[in-house]
């Protein structure tokens, strides 16, 4: 069977979807990855990868254009308040601007099914058997249909979704549950980080996707380290000098390989980082923010699995409470049991034919 697995041009969007992509072809289906930008990278993983995002196409562009035409909108999305009314106009653009060459894409290589992640709503334009492969803890159809509402292409309703919330954060009706798996492709890791650290060990990540006040969370726990018993490590920092002793940095690295060996993470509320952490069972000290990401660390607290605090809120009592809160640990110990309990995308693919209907 040929399968077109379709993601909007971010490493976030693009990398949820490599461990089915991966089971399917290891199944002996044939698959394509359409992405663009920055999420060509996947090419790494010996997939083919096609480029199908025009040259010209960027996010900050499109959503300064949305903030300056609809103000009311971008202030809700800023306070993490914003629906899907942003969300839906930024990847409404970027989906016209993929349409084309997807369809000029289907046209030559005729698959059998697309597989899209929520926003890349033009992998259900095509014609052609879509499944929407869930990659946060949103509903993944309605993500789809409200994007694909304000598209200009016709976006048809996918046959079924891949559902990988873990149900205690996020219980959604219908669709094929499938374990989450986490991808962050291949890469080095430094023998210090790849083995334990004697002591706590937090690691500290920021998004991929650059903004104002990235950093900010980094510096308020770089601050705060000096007056923890732990071991920091900042993934990507924007200042590498005048640190604490007991702050380390690092380049990038695959967070899934590193995870193990953390008591603890502090991130921006990033789907991926999030459910990643769910699945090492390592709690998470979130940042709300726009987007998702307010949804993310109130779910998270909800949950017991982590906690949720700004900049100026941390705290060195915070970060120790992090990684030597009981109920905290039991609480990520809990998801991380429901995660694995799961089917895997091995297993999703091994039935593949029943999920896909007749073209």
């Amino acid at each position: 069977m040929r399968v077109l697995v379709v993601a909007a041009p971010l490493l976030g969007h693009v990398f949820p979807l490599m461990p089915l992509a991966l089971a399917l072809r290891d199944a002996g289906h044939d698959v394509v990855v359409a992405t663009g930008g920055e999420a060509l990278r996947v090419r790494d993983s010996g997939l083919p990868v096609e480029d199908v995002v025009p040259a010209g196409v960027r996010f900050g562009p499109i959503a300064l254009r949305i903030m300056l035409t609809h103000p009311l909108v971008a202030k809700r999305e800023m306070q993490g308040s914003g629906r899907l009314d942003f969300v839906s106009r930024l990847f409404c653009a970027v989906g016209d601007a993929m349409t084309a060459p997807l369809q000029t894409l289907a046209a030559r290589w005729r698959p059998d099914v697309v597989v899209h992640e929520p926003l890349a709503a033009a992998g259900s334009a095509l014609g052609v058997p879509s499944i929407v492969h869930d990659v946060s803890l949103f509903d993944g159809l309605k993500l789809t249909s409200a994007v694909g509402a304000r598209m200009k292409a016709e976006v048809r309703s996918p046959a079924t979704v891949l559902r990988t919330a873990p149900r205690s954060l996020a219980e959604f009706p219908g669709g094929q549950p499938m374990r989450f798996v986490a991808y962050s492709g291949d890469g080095e890791v430094p023998r210090w980080l790849a083995e334990p650290a004697g002591r706590p060990r937090i690691l500290v990540s920021r998004s991929t996707a650059p903004g104002p006040g990235a950093g900010r969370m980094m510096a308020a726990v770089t601050k705060a380290a000096v007056h923890v018993d732990a071991e920091f490590v900042l993934m990507r920092p924007e200042r590498a000098e005048g640190l604490p002793d007991n702050v380390r940095t690092v380049g990038w690295v695959p967070i899934p390989r590193v995870l193990p060996f953390c008591d603890g993470i502090v991130h921006h509320g990033g789907a991926g980082t999030l459910l990643g952490a769910l699945a090492a069972g390592v709690p998470q000290l979130v940042e709300p923010g726009p987007g998702d990401r307010t949804v993310h660390a109130h779910a998270i607290t909800g949950r017991g699995a982590g906690l949720k605090a700004s900049p100026r809120e941390v705290t060195p009592e915070l970060l120790t409470r992090l990684i030597e809160d009981p109920k905290l640990q039991r609480g990520a110990g809990e998801v991380r049991g429901e995660i694995a309990a799961m089917p895997a995308p091995s297993e999703v693919a091994a039935f593949w034919e029943e999920l896909t209907p007749p073209k």
